[in-house]
This record gives structure tokens, C-alpha cells and sequence, in this order.
């Protein structure tokens, strides 16, 4: 007579519920066949080591989780473009061997971006990117330096005050996306930005809502993809900072990742973010490698 169904409650009207499952099977339920509900505790997170993964592999892995609107092959390199929506999703992350002599190569990175009239920059790993790369690009104007960090998900997963606050779906609505700050820029950004955070292979977006349907108090992203869990978007509204909800959203993320399977968890950091790398350190994260951005001069 009954069935269960054990998921993520992503949204309750006078109609139905729609409940996500931990293989991301989507379940609507007619509200008038509800016989009964209550809160189930997440899938504990798996402890183990670290998944291997080198700052290459790393660097790759978060590609595919913030993944750029329009992608093309230069050999192993990657151009990558989205409107101008982050350096990261509009720049050639060049791993690899680009199949071309390195002057050729960046002569073609130029084109293809002039092409669609964006600056040409070039994503630099270290290690990862080729040291004759990388000599050939010293000198030329640098451009936001970041941390690719990482941590066992276990800890992260663990239940902390303010979690039960906050509720996650596998859309973001227009609340997460103000605090994101997704409101200026051309329609095509706009909308280049809408697809890209929605991209990935299992995507979802926390907040902890505001009072009376007002703006949201804190939000985070999270993508996972096999063993790893990329973290990002956390933010806070200042009226709510330091009330412990950007741990509080890392944790119910980290929860969720556990739930799919995840193992370890990993994020990027502007270096100058002191406040983020602050909390990210208290959250068990280590710097696995660092990356930038060089600015091509123009053709």
C-alpha cells in the first residue's frame, strides 16, 4: 500500500513535492498520497585518504564543474569562453602540449578570443603549466592569483549549528542569485552566467533563507563529481556575517556530497581573500597548488 522515498525535499505546494534522490532521480508526490514525513539523517561520509589527483588533474576536474559556455581544442590546451562571466570560464588553461610551437600556439589563443572580443588570458598552474610556458609569459601583466585547495569531505560533513537551516535545490532561484551578486553586465553575461553555474555533472545550490521571503542570509554551490565535491559561491549577507552560516553551508553541502558518494572536497581561493582563506583553513583545507592569469598582448 506504501512506498518510501528518501531524498532531498526540494519544494512543497498545494499540489505536490518534489523529493531528489541520492542518484538524482527526481520524485513528485501528489500531496492528497502523503500519509507521512520526517527528517532522515544524510548518508554518513566514507573517511579515507585523499583521492589522487595531480594539480593538473585538479585543475581539469574544476573546469568541468564551473564548465565555460563555448569550449575548443588546441591540442591538450582548452579555449575556453562565457561572455566575459570569471577569468576562469574565459581563458585557455593550458595544460599540456598544444600541438603547435608555444609562439604559434599563443598567436591562436590571441585570434580565437579576438574573435569574439574578449582579452586573451592564459590560466598558469603551479606546477602544471610547462616551465618554457611559463618563462615565455614572465613578464607580461598578471592577473588574479588563487589557491586550488583540499580536504577530506568526512569532517566537512559533520552536523554543525545552523545547518538544519539550510535548504538546498538543484536550481538557483533569483534570492541566491542577488546575493551572488548576478546583477550587472550585459543580457549575454547574464545569461552565459545562468547556464555555467547550472553546469556539471550534479549541482546543487544552498541558502539559508532570509525573513519574510527577504534575500537569503548565506548561499554556497557545490558540484560532484565522483569522488570529488568542488565548493563555491559561499557567501554571506553582511547583516549576517559571523554567525557561523558560511560553516553551516559548507557542512549541509558537504552532507550532500556524502550522499552521492563524494570523498573529498575542493575549492579556489583568490589569494587576498584573508576572511575565506581563514575559514577554509579552520575547515581542514590545504593548498594543493596555486594558478593565475596572464594577459596576452592584443594581435
Amino acid at each position: 500500500m506504501f512506498r518510501d522515498v528518501i531524498g532531498v525535499l526540494t519544494s512543497w505546494d498545494e499540489y505536490e513535492l518534489v523529493v531528489i534522490g541520492r542518484d538524482r532521480t527526481e520524485s513528485r508526490i501528489p500531496v492528497d498520497r502523503l500519509v507521512a514525513g520526517k527528517p532522515v539523517p544524510p548518508f554518513p561520509a566514507r573517511r579515507g585518504e585523499l583521492p589522487a589527483a595531480s594539480p593538473t588533474e585538479l585543475q581539469r576536474l574544476a573546469a568541468g564543474s564551473w564548465p565555460a559556455l563555448e569550449r575548443e581544442q588546441l591540442g591538450d590546451w582548452t579555449l575556453r569562453a562565457a561572455a566575459g562571466f570569471t577569468k576562469r570560464a574565459n581563458s585557455v588553461q593550458a595544460l599540456g602540449d598544444p600541438g603547435l610551437p608555444l609562439p604559434e600556439a599563443l598567436a591562436a589563443v590571441r585570434a580565437w578570443y579576438a574573435a569574439r572580443a574578449l582579452p586573451a588570458l592564459v590560466e598558469v598552474t603551479s606546477p602544471g603549466t610547462d616551465p618554457a610556458l611559463a618563462a615565455l609569459l614572465d613578464g607580461l601583466e598578471q592577473l588574479t592569483r588563487a589557491h586550488l585547495q583540499t580536504a577530506p569531505l568526512a569532517p566537512l560533513a559533520r552536523p554543525v549549528p545552523g545547518a538544519e537551516l539550510v535548504r538546498l535545490a538543484t536550481a538557483a532561484d533569483e534570492g541566491w542569485l542577488a546575493l551572488y551578486h548576478l546583477t550587472a553586465g550585459s543580457p549575454q553575461m547574464l545569461l552565459a552566467a545562468r547556464q555555467l553555474l547550472h553546469g556539471g555533472p550534479s549541482v546543487w545550490f544552498a541558502q539559508v533563507p532570509g525573513e519574510a521571503g527577504g534575500e537569503p542570509l548565506a548561499i554556497g554551490r557545490c558540484v560532484i563529481d565522483g569522488p570529488w565535491a568542488h565548493f563555491s559561491a559561499v557567501e554571506v549577507s553582511p547583516a549576517a556575517r559571523r554567525r557561523g552560516l558560511a560553516t553551516a553551508v559548507m557542512s549541509a553541502l558537504a552532507a550532500r556530497a556524502a550522499e552521492e558518494g563524494a570523498r573529498a572536497g575542493y575549492l579556489q581561493v583568490e589569494a587576498d581573500n584573508d576572511g575565506a582563506l581563514a575559514l577554509y583553513d579552520r575547515l581542514g583545507f590545504t593548498t594543493s597548488h596555486t594558478y593565475h592569469y596572464v594577459r596576452l598582448p592584443q594581435a
